[in-house]
Parts: structure tokens; C-alpha cells; sequence
């Protein structure tokens, strides 16, 4: 190698460490039905969470930086949220979100009112039980935590990043799991919050993050907010029926030495933050395609 070739070699190395925040789409809100008595669905769970920068999901430690070379492709993907659930229907889960190796789990949709389908599903963070008699589903390992459980009328709240969903009571629907703060972008933001569940009077609070709230009888209950993989507010049916929430999508940011340049390649939508503290940062916010540094 030429002296030239050397000394690139040693300020430009090929090799760098990236540090990632990928969370995956937040679970739907399930609805409720008034048939042949009044049931509340459940609150969507909050879309996997994979940190490398602090803690990750289920509040387990940090992960391992991604080791990238530069002019090398690496697979992105900003997984949708969940539909919520049609008339008396479960919420759907969340899709995945990816970055190079690591992958995050969606969010599990919330459980309805109906029969069959009151339970939570499992997911990154699992969704709340649908009323009477529905349980919470499982978070993932390392990713988020469960649902919450139910009470007469009243659905239970979606798993959040950080804690899990409130059970139903007396006094309402399920709170849903609050979510977990990162500082990968230079200033701290909290995501990954769960879905409040439904109830008949007080409905269940969205979870710190992005959770959407709960309904009532009068009251819609509240998609999840994009790019936080929140999950969406469970719904309630009576004589004047209210809908669940909608989960919201998820985001990869990456954060990496400043001396790199990304691009965000065709099919992704994304940006690059100016150099600042020694790192850039890029925040990609929906679609699927490949990144690379220079």
C-alpha cells in the first residue's frame, strides 16, 4: 500500500460502529361488542424495542453496537402499525422493523369483546385483554413487556417498552405500559408506550411514549403516535359504538462517527442530523430499502 493509502487508512477506517434505536409498529386497539351484553377491547401493545445505546426493551441492558463497513449495503425496514380491530375484533399486530441483523417485533393487538378472541395477542410488547374474561398477551424477550388483564366491562392495557399494561378495575380500563426514554438522537425522547383499554366509564390512559387512550361510549379511542410504536386505545360498543385506535408505526434511528456520510437509499424515507458531539444521526421513518455509509 502506497504512504497515501496508509494514512487514508488510518483516519478513514472502513470499518465503524453503528449504534441503532429500531422499534417496530405498535398493536391495534380491539373493539368491543353490546351483544348479547356490553364488552370493552383491550389496548394494542407498543412495538419491540432493540436499543444499543441504553436500555433496551423489558429494561434489559443494551445491546451490541452494529460493527458496518463502509460502502456495504445494510437492509432497513420501518414496520407499519396495526390495524384496529372491525366491529367486535381483535386489533392486528404491528409489523416489524429491521436494521442489518436486528430485528423488532410488532406490537400485539388488543384482544375484543368477542368470544374466542378476548385475549391479547403476543407481540414486541403484548396486547391488553378484551372484557369479561380476556387475558393479557406476552411481551417479547428483551423487547417489551405483557398486557394487562381485564374487569366487568372494562378492557386491559397494552404492554409498554418499560412497563407492562395496567390491569382493568373499578376504577377503569387498563392504563397502558409507559415506554423507555433514549438520548440516541442528543436529546432524550420516550417511545414504545402502550394502549389504554376501554371501559364504560373511565377509560384506560395511554402510556407514556405514544400509547393511544382508551374509549368509552361517547369517546373514540386514540391511534398510537407515529414513529414511537405506540400501541392504539382499545374500543367500546353500546347503543352508539366507538372505535379503537390504530397502532403507530415504528422508526430506526442510527447514530454513528461523524466522519461518515449516509445514504438513504430509494424506497426509504429518512434524514441525516448535521455533525454534532462527534456523531451524525440518521432517522428513517417509514419503507423498506438498504442504507450505506461513505
Amino acid at each position: 500500500m502506497s504512504l497515501l493509502g496508509i494514512i487514508a487508512s488510518q483516519n478513514y477506517p472502513r470499518t465503524f460502529t453503528v449504534d441503532f434505536l429500531v422499534i417496530a409498529g405498535g398493536g391495534g386497539g380491539g373493539d368491543g361488542v353490546n351483544s348479547p351484553d356490553i364488552r370493552a377491547g383491550g389496548g394494542g401493545g407498543a412495538g419491540g424495542y432493540r436499543n444499543s445505546s441504553g436500555t433496551s426493551g423489558a429494561n434489559s441492558s443494551a445491546e451490541t453496537a452494529i460493527s458496518a463497513s463502509a460502502g456495504t449495503n445494510y437492509t432497513v425496514t420501518v414496520g407499519a402499525g396495526g390495524a384496529f380491530g372491525g366491529s367486535g375484533a381483535k386489533g392486528s399486530n404491528g409489523s416489524n422493523s429491521v436494521f442489518s441483523t436486528i430485528t423488532s417485533t410488532g406490537g400485539g393487538g388488543g384482544g375484543s369483546g368477542t368470544g374466542g378472541s378476548r385475549n391479547g395477542n403476543t407481540g414486541g410488547s403484548g396486547g391488553g385483554g378484551g372484557s369479561d374474561d380476556g387475558v393479557g398477551g406476552n411481551g417479547t424477550t428483551n423487547q417489551g413487556l405483557g398486557g394487562g388483564g381485564v374487569a366487568s366491562q372494562k378492557g386491559g392495557g397494552g404492554g409498554g417498552a418499560g412497563v407492562a399494561g395496567g390491569t382493568a378495575s373499578g376504577a377503569g380500563g387498563g392504563k397502558g405500559g409507559n415506554g423507555l426514554s433514549s438520548d440516541i438522537t442528543g436529546s432524550s425522547v420516550t417511545r414504545g408506550g402502550g394502549g389504554g383499554g376501554a371501559a364504560v366509564d373511565f377509560v384506560g390512559a395511554a402510556g407514556t411514549g405514544g400509547g393511544g387512550t382508551g374509549a368509552n361510549p361517547t369517546t373514540d379511542g386514540t391511534a398510537g403516535t407515529a414513529n414511537t410504536g405506540g400501541g392504539g386505545g382499545g374500543g367500546f360498543r353500546d347503543a352508539s359504538p366507538t372505535v379503537p385506535g390504530a397502532g403507530g408505526s415504528g422508526v430506526v434511528i442510527l447514530r454513528y462517527p461523524d466522519t461518515k456520510t449516509i445514504t438513504i437509499g430509494g424506497g426509504l424515507t429518512g434524514t441525516e442530523s448535521a455533525a454534532s458531539g462527534g456523531y451524525k444521526r440518521a432517522t428513517i421513518t417509514a419503507g423498506t430499502g438498504n442504507v450505506s455509509w461513505a
